[in-house]
């Protein structure tokens, strides 16, 4: 007695073995080419150490250097351009001592790489200097005893002049609000809030810069 061949479809399931094995063999093919795609389309990695070329414009001047795509614009402006007014703090965006002015704006310097600040105008507390002269913000820290170990002090200054650009006259609580991003860690808050004000006032006067 002949034997039977085996059924070519699994029990009431519709579905035969020849067309089951098919479908699995194209889904494997079809998972394999897009994961080669997927592959092809992954960007090639930057290596951090790899050096690249870069302009700043900072206070007016133009720099141009070579740097790791890693480096900071902290470490740029004190390591390699030597313009120490930005002080290294906690080096992780709290205490505001590294804080530049970015297009205008305050920015910890610390936490913004060297290569976003490409094409942007970059102001440190060098270049707040009017000539050889303290500007009115520096003048009016001075004048209002607003520091005691003066660590924080650059930042602070470039802070508030950052606020003064956006904002020619605010009031205290806004100077409040707009120095919270600087820490002080001798407590001399109530002295920077006067010597913000007091620039601000000499500005409406046409006494400031």
């Amino acid at each position: 007695m002949a034997k039977k061949k085996p059924a070519d479809h699994a029990a009431g399931s519709g579905v035969t073995r020849r067309g089951f094995l098919g479908s699995v063999g194209a889904g494997a093919v079809a998972a394999a080419t897009g994961a080669a795609s997927r592959a092809e389309a992954v960007p090639e990695i930057t290596d951090p150490e790899e050096m690249v070329a870069v302009a700043l414009t900072i206070n007016g001047r133009r720099h141009r250097l070579l740097v790791e795509p890693r480096w900071t614009l902290l470490f740029v402006l004190r390591e390699r351009l030597c313009l120490t007014g930005s002080k290294a703090g906690c080096e992780r965006g709290e205490c505001g001592s590294c804080t530049v002015l970015v297009d205008d704006e305050p920015r910890y310097a610390c936490l913004t790489l060297a290569v976003e600040a490409e094409g942007r105008e970059i102001t440190t507390v060098e270049g707040l200097l009017v000539g050889e002269e303290l500007g009115d913000v520096q003048r009016a820290f001075a004048e209002h005893d607003a520091f005691q170990c003066g660590y924080c002090t650059p930042g602070q200054v470039v802070a508030a002049e950052g606020l003064l650009r956006a904002n020619p006259r605010p009031t205290e609580a806004e100077i409040r609000t707009g120095m919270s991003g600087n820490l002080c860690r001798c407590g001399a808050y109530a002295h920077i809030v006067k010597a913000v004000a007091d620039a601000a006032d000499g500005r409406k006067t046409g006494g400031g810069s």
